[in-house]
């Protein structure tokens, strides 16, 4: 049996930098539901649920060594004269991929994406996925898809502003600025293999970690290294949180407190309305060797089809403006073999055995 009870999907180690003067034991929630700033909240309290995990002791062991091998990168990065090293850049793609998956937000979304796919089955209710069974789904993928980050590149990005990074309950973003843009691929769900992706962590009110696909984009960092003095990419790598996050957003300091509040007035209504959206079709009876002719339907028609199919799809988040230093790579690349993959990086479209090769192409013509 786990060892402790109240188990943290957000680390305090990782919350730690944004606590109240840095010192782990309170932090300035921002609730959205309420447009509430609450002060002094203690740290224990924020991010955990009884049991998240489960009860497996493994497991329990095994992500607190994960957070403690975190802890130690974060407590050196955050020194002054801090140089990025190779083997950090690998912790932090961990991390976030970590981080990623298993958040009260984004196993709620599974169970949630997983029961509208269930409904018009007819299935029994057995057959529901549960937050924990989600949860434990989530580790599972994190544990056979570890490196599918380990080829992008890694930027540390320095707050010079009055602005300071702030984090939520869902902190790690995965987004994709050139699929959300291109006619080619508008409107389909980001995947952590696809060519353009992008992985936001906030690290501490004025550190920031950008992974990006360094086949598509160019980010002028100094050895690891991206200084920004113009408040307004701070707000674009922000607003991201306010996008992703499940109810809370946190601050370390009370000085940002108005300016705090504008800023969720501004950007609040941004937030998808749906996180995802299943789509359904049945068979129109035209089939040949090779294709079946479906038809896409109301939930309610696709119940009583004998032959149907379902698809389910992430809604993106897009936000109102990409900061300014994430730029087009002029040479960029993807790989596409003309199937529903999609484009992916060089990386992954060389594991794929597929009877349609892969072949170059360019996201930026």
């Amino acid at each position: 049996m786990a060892s402790n009870k109240n188990q943290h999907f957000v680390p305090r180690c990782y919350l730690k930098p944004f606590t109240i003067k840095g010192e782990g034991a309170a932090i300035n929630v921002y609730n959205l539901d309420r447009r509430r700033l609450i002060t002094n909240a203690p740290v224990k309290n924020q991010c955990s649920r009884d049991y998240f995990y489960g009860q497996d002791d493994q497991l329990e062991k095994a992500i607190q060594s994960l957070e403690q091998w975190y802890g130690s990168v974060i407590s050196e990065i955050i020194e002054p004269g801090y140089k990025l090293q190779l083997e950090h850049q690998y912790t932090l793609k961990i991390f976030w991929l970590f981080q990623y998956l298993r958040t009260e937000g984004a196993c709620r979304r599974s169970a949630e994406m997983f029961e509208d796919m269930i409904e018009p089955t007819g299935l029994d209710s057995d057959f529901s996925m549960s937050i924990k069974e989600a949860v434990q789904t989530a580790m599972r993928a994190f544990a056979e898809n570890m490196e599918v980050v380990s080829d992008l590149k890694v930027c540390l990005v320095r707050n010079a502003t009055s602005v300071p990074f702030l984090v939520s309950d869902d902190p790690a973003v995965l987004t994709n600025r050139w699929q959300l843009e291109d006619k080619r691929t508008r409107g389909g769900s980001l995947g952590l293999r696809d060519a353009g992706a992008i992985l936001l962590l906030p690290l501490s009110p004025t550190i920031f970690c950008l992974g990006y696909d360094p086949d598509v984009y160019r980010v002028p960092s100094d050895s690891g290294w991206l200084t920004l003095r113009n408040a307004t990419d701070v707000e674009a790598l922000n607003e991201f949180q306010v996008l992703n996050c499940r109810a809370n957003l946190f601050v370390g300091s009370l000085d940002y407190a108005e300016g705090l509040h504008r800023f969720v007035d501004e950007f609040i209504h941004h937030r998808p309305a749906a996180r995802h959206i299943v789509n359904f079709a049945i068979f129109e009876g035209e089939e040949t060797a090779e294709h079946k002719k479906y038809r896409v339907v109301s939930k309610s028609d696709f119940k009583d089809a004998h032959d149907g199919i379902m698809h389910a799809q992430t809604i993106s988040q897009i936000p109102s403006q990409w900061p300014s230093f994430l730029l087009r790579r002029n040479k960029s690349c993807a790989y596409y073999n003309g199937t529903g993959i999609g484009y992916l990086r060089q990386m992954h479209a060389a594991m794929i055995e597929t009877a349609r090769p892969f072949f170059k192409v360019s996201p930026y013509k």
